[in-house]
């Protein structure tokens, strides 16, 4: 049975929604999540939680449910994933697997056309994702 979800509130909240997530490692209840949830509030809402299983269901999810919909608001995901407190140590430990995970998502994204962003923004987000 899928995990429901609404739209979070505050970081508690959205705490418990990614605990439970990631307990049944449900990426399409992930997908649901980041897509009710406003880019913009990521930071906030992840507070200090950010872990790398976090880090990884967030680039699955997005990479299996929502780039081939809306590679903009999956673009805006990355963007405001990598200004979340712990980005830079979640990245650092992430294993040569892992990161092709992450490029296997820019790369689809740079397939994709979309207004929220050109290629060259891509690149530079690419470089702060150390790909």
């Amino acid at each position: 049975e899928k995990l429901r979800v609404s739209e979070p509130s505050n970081a508690y909240d959205f705490g418990q929604i990614i605990n439970a997530v990631n307990a049944y490692k449900d990426k399409a209840a992930c997908a649901d999540l980041l897509t009710i949830t406003d880019p913009k509030n990521l930071p906030v809402l992840l507070s200090n939680k950010l872990e790398g299983e976090i880090l990884l269901i967030f680039i699955q999810s997005l990479e299996h449910y929502v780039a081939g919909k809306d590679p903009g608001l999956v673009y805006q995901h990355l963007f405001y994933l990598s200004k979340a407190e712990r980005f830079k140590v979640v990245l650092a430990l992430l294993s040569k697997n892992e990161k092709e995970e992450v490029r296997q998502l820019f790369d689809l994204l740079s397939e994709s056309q979309s207004d929220e962003y050109s290629l060259e923004d891509l690149e530079s987000l690419k470089k702060v994702y150390e790909l």
